[in-house]
């Protein structure tokens, strides 16, 4: 497995070895000792499947307490995925990063906890997974706005983005109030 570093420490993109031929191909989707060894909790705890259509914009999303980190991945479509630090304190503060994740690449990205994280389906449908470090808490999830302008992410949109309920009302970052975000260590 590749492991690229980003600009936002600890949010890393992920290329596993893919061995194909002309009847397909084979890869590991995960291994925990490979994934350890870069800093990606050992036990992951729950999975999740989304489908979605060209246009949906799912995020900006995080829980606290009970952070998640996010091992995500495409099986089939294009997204462009986004991670973003909004842990107080933290150098790299209301900073972003994306990266196009799709079947073709066959890349993945890991979330740290403490990380807001959104995508965007590029393609006519996208099947979207994800492992998760803690469990789905509802009552602590955090929604921001995923057109913050502190924030600045160049969402690459074709139109207005399918937004769910809870992401049309979902605040701005500088009006979350500092106790609802994760500390940075």
């Amino acid at each position: 497995m590749k492991v690229i570093a980003t600009e936002l420490p600890g949010v890393l993109i992920l290329e596993p070895k893919v061995f194909g031929d002309e009847r397909g191909f084979f890869m590991e989707t995960y291994r925990r000792d490979d994934y350890a060894r870069h800093g990606i909790p050992r036990d992951l705890v729950q999975d999740n499947l989304s489908y979605s259509r060209r246009g949906v914009l799912r995020g900006l999303h995080l829980q606290w307490p009970h952070p998640q980190g996010k091992l995500v991945q495409v099986f089939s479509g294009e997204v462009f995925d986004v991670a973003v630090d909004v842990r107080r304190g933290s150098p790299t503060f209301g900073r972003w990063m994306g990266v196009h994740l799709s079947r073709k690449n066959k890349r993945q990205l890991w979330v740290p906890a403490g990380f807001a994280h959104g995508f965007y389906v590029t393609s006519p449908a996208a099947l979207f997974a994800y492992k998760c470090s803690d469990f789905y808490y509802p009552e602590t999830e955090l929604c921001v706005r995923w057109n913050d302008p502190d924030i600045g992410i160049d969402w690459p949109l074709d139109g207005q983005p399918d937004l769910s309920p809870k992401d049309l009302e979902a605040r701005l970052l500088r009006d979350v109030p500092a106790a609802s975000l994760p500390v940075y260590k």
